[in-house]
């Protein structure tokens, strides 16, 4: 049974909400963008925890990984300290290494995190299998189920390494660790073999879990216990687990607060507009009310009647806003679920429960005011003042703006928001609510602009020259794993294909750009894998020969390498390796090292990899794969690149103007969001005006008509419609601009703290005195189109029927 009633009081709720469509069409959408932004906002923000949470406790994950030296601690000091206080349960000690093993086309794959494991389960980290089965013998390895594609799946065979004697292993199951202990899985025995081939040391891995290991400050006091259980020198590294959560969570994560920002805003504007809405409702059907109550209606049934013509078309907007929720979170949570590999992400039930009751419970206290109000009316007064509408009140005001030397109906319609202050303040709040999302939203895909271009220093260059040919056949580039990062970038030479390219020589490509007339500056580059000491496992360095300031990342402190032995990192580096700008780390590269002093911090928001960047004559057996040139000004960069490649291609190499950029998918998710929810709240906003615009011109229809019948055209009808919005909507741009602001430049930071880093300025100023100017002019842009399908109604209406009205 309806809670408003089968009978009279039923029809009287379905009457209203027929009677006033556009009442009643306002309600619902606004209502409807507000809970689809609502249920988005949910979505990332129980994704942004809860699935790694879930996996992680299948799994029983380790709270720390950590590495001991076997020359500073035997096997069986090492089980022992799965006694100590604190530790609920702990497996190992597991041989480890780091090997890049090479696929049958004699393609490196990422460097790899290997370790040497009799089974997939135990007390601590029960690997997953996802496909295949485990090592049950010597020449047998699982990888990682990030690892799997076309070319290397189950029965390919791996080599060791590129040594022709390298031992051959065959993969035979892939599997997934949710505390990504590990890049891949072979028997103890086979460790030893592998290392053997390499340059890296076998390592103890010993696996702990905790009673308490929720914070930093927990892991750290854990550390120290088995430092001093250990021996001094003995423990090499370990790795938190709250690191992998906060590496896994940063897809969702950086998208939480600007999303969760615009859903605040949605509300917002809709409790503004439904109350605006509910409150007219009663304002124009004052003698609606009169005759209700003349009849034997009780003063709860008229309020029962006026939040029933609110709570029906609400009901519809939640019922199809959770929907539309749910069909715009799928291709964020599609993103966040690549993390958590067979991990399933959906909106949570209770996000579709939990929105929904909210968005009633607001509708319903936000009609409630003005429904209240039309049950205390008294029967007399609501039939004698529902006749016509009040005079008297903004006369004032008419009189004033009268005076200027404004054309006639511009001045009454400028006027006109006197007469109705509180439904003026409603619609002046709805413009400063959409003005402030659309500043906002500018600002932010602004500064993802910015951000994007930050973390593409070779797009700057005006010609890239390679010692490879970019469209030359190679294997396919491996996907992301804890070992690898995004596979072969430009700067390292691996493009798509079966078979390896030829490379030319360095110093001739070199040459060549040196030669080549209109060259203004060039600088080399080659992205490689180094050790750092202190780093768990490898990290990606970008080596420089030559000044590349034009090439470098923005910086949050210190400065850019300027010459030997100096080193520039990401804020991430900083935090996991317990160092800070001046502090010196040892870095290796193949059988070099060197040790570099750290002399700035990068701004870098590449995700859970470690990058560094140093200077390339610091390790002597590098040289470059990639030259960024800069032409003189008045030369053509296509036809400077044109010439090059005539000379460097018949060398093996290639020169074009088209940088081999990556584009940025997270960024464009984001940039993509934030435009579909502006362009929701929007629309919100413009509901708000078109509702206020439609009462005012319902309630001043007669004296439309008088002015009509004394010589007043349709345009100047449209200009009295427009006028009484413009003044409304240029305020609300003034409020709605620096709000708009403000929020900008609380959330960058959040959504940068999210993915490990600070915000550089560059990324904040993204705001010029012109484009604020713009914004706020919005205000009024928005207000007028909001406006204009009252207006034309207005101007079209007939003369005589405007008179005929009450």
């Amino acid at each position: 049974m309806s809670p408003f009633g089968t009978g009279a009081l039923g029809r009287v709720v379905r009457s209203g909400v027929s009677r006033r469509r556009v009442q009643t069409v306002v309600i619902a959408l606004a209502t409807m963008l507000a809970v689809a932004s609502a249920v988005v906002s949910g979505s990332l923000m129980v994704a942004a925890s809860a699935p790694f949470d879930h996996a992680f406790d299948e799994q029983r994950g380790a709270h720390i990984t950590a590495q001991f030296d076997p020359a500073g601690v035997s096997a069986e000091r090492l089980a022992r300290t799965g006694r100590l206080d604190g530790v609920t349960a702990s497996a190992g000690p597991f041989p480890s290494t780091a090997f890049r093993p090479v696929d049958a086309t004699g393609f490196p794959l990422p460097t790899l995190a290997l370790v040497g494991r009799s089974g997939p389960g135990g007390d601590v980290d029960r690997v997953e299998l996802k496909s295949g089965r485990w090592v049950g013998g010597s020449g047998e390895i699982v990888l990682g189920s990030s690892f799997e594609r076309p070319g290397v799946g189950i029965g390919s065979v791996l080599r060791a390494s590129d040594a022709a004697n390298a031992p051959a292993l065959r993969i035979v199951g892939f599997a997934l660790s949710a505390g990504e202990t590990a890049d891949a899985w072979v028997t103890p025995a086979q460790v030893d073999v592998v290392a053997s081939q390499g340059h890296h040391p076998v390592t103890h891995q010993m696996l702990y879990r905790f009673d308490s290991a929720d914070t930093g400050r927990q892991i750290l006091a854990h550390r120290a216990e088995l430092v001093s259980a250990t021996g001094s020198g003995a423990l090499l590294g370990t790795r938190s687990w709250l690191d992998t959560r906060r590496a896994a969570n940063q897809g969702a994560a950086a998208t939480v607060p600007f999303v969760t920002a615009f859903g605040v805003l949605g509300i917002t504007m809709s409790v503004i507009i439904v109350s605006s809405v509910v409150s007219g409702a009663v304002g124009t059907g004052l003698r609606r009310i009169g005759v209700l109550k003349a009849i034997g209606f009780t003063p709860r049934e008229v309020v029962r009647a006026h939040m029933g013509q609110a709570m029906v078309p609400a009901c519809v907007g939640i019922v199809v806003g959770v929907g539309l929720g749910n069909l715009l979170a799928v291709p964020m949570l599609a993103e966040t679920e690549a993390v958590y590999g067979t991990v399933s992400l959906s909106v949570a039930w209770w996000v579709d429960v939990a929105v929904p009751a909210a968005a009633l419970l607001v509708v319903g206290l936000a009609a409630l005011v003005p429904a209240l109000r039309a049950g205390r009316l008294r029967t007399v007064e609501a039939l004698a003042v529902g006749r016509a509408p009040r005079t008297g009140r903004g006369r004032w005001a008419h009189r004033a703006l009268g005076r200027l030397p404004l054309p006639l109906p511009v001045s009454h319609g400028l006027a006109t928001p006197f007469t109705h202050p509180v439904r003026a303040l409603a619609t002046l709040l709805a413009v400063a609510f959409g003005t402030a999302a659309v500043t906002f939203a500018v600002g932010l895909t602004s500064s993802l602009s910015v951000v994007g271009t930050s973390q593409d220093p070779e797009g700057r260059a005006a010609v890239t020259v390679t010692t490879f040919r970019p469209n030359a056949v190679a294997p396919p580039p491996p996907p992301p794993g804890v070992g690898g990062g995004a596979g072969p970038s430009p700067a390292s030479g691996g493009t798509p294909g079966t078979s390896t390219p030829e490379r030319a020589d360095p110093a001739k490509v070199r040459a060549a750009v040196e030669s080549q007339p209109g060259s203004a500056s060039y600088y080399g580059k080659l992205r490689a894998e180094v050790v750092v000491a202190g780093a768990p496992g490898s990290v990606q360095a970008d080596l420089y020969e030559g000044d590349a300031r034009d090439g470098g990342y923005e910086l949050l402190s210190g400065h850019w390498i300027t010459g030997r032995g100096q080193v520039v990192v990401p804020t991430r580096f900083l935090e996991r390796t317990g160092t800070e700008v001046g502090d010196t780390v040892r870095v290796s590269y193949g059988k070099e090292y060197a040790g570099l002093k750290i002399v700035g911090e990068s701004f870098d928001t590449s995700g859970d990899r470690l990058r560094i960047h140093a200077d390339m004559a610091d390790f002597p057996s590098a040289e470059p794969s990639t030259f960024l040139v800069e032409v003189r000004s008045g030369v053509s960069a296509d036809d400077f690149a044109r010439r090059l490649a005539s000379v460097v291609r018949p060398l093996g190499g290639d020169a074009t103007t088209v940088p081999p950029a990556e584009r940025e998918g997270v960024i464009l998710v984001m940039s993509a969001m934030a435009v579909l929810l502006t362009l929701m709240l929007v629309a919100v906003a413009g509901l708000g005006v078109l509702n206020s615009v439609v009462l005012d011109t319902r309630e001043r229809v007669h004296d439309l008509g008088v002015c009509k019948a004394i010589g007043m055209t349709p345009r100047q009808t449209v200009s009295l419609v427009l006028a009484s919005v413009a003044a409304t909507g240029g305020l609300g741009g003034l409020a709605g601009v620096p709000a708009g602001y403000v929020l900008h430049r609380l959330v960058m930071p959040v959504m940068a703290r999210a993915v490990g880093t600070a915000v550089p300025s560059s990324v904040l100023d993204v705001y010029g005195p012109a484009r604020l100017l713009l914004l706020g002019l919005g205000g009024v842009v928005l207000a007028v189109l909001g406006a204009l399908v009252p207006a034309g109604w207005a101007a079209g209406t007939r003369t005589a029927t405007a008179l005929r009205t009450e």
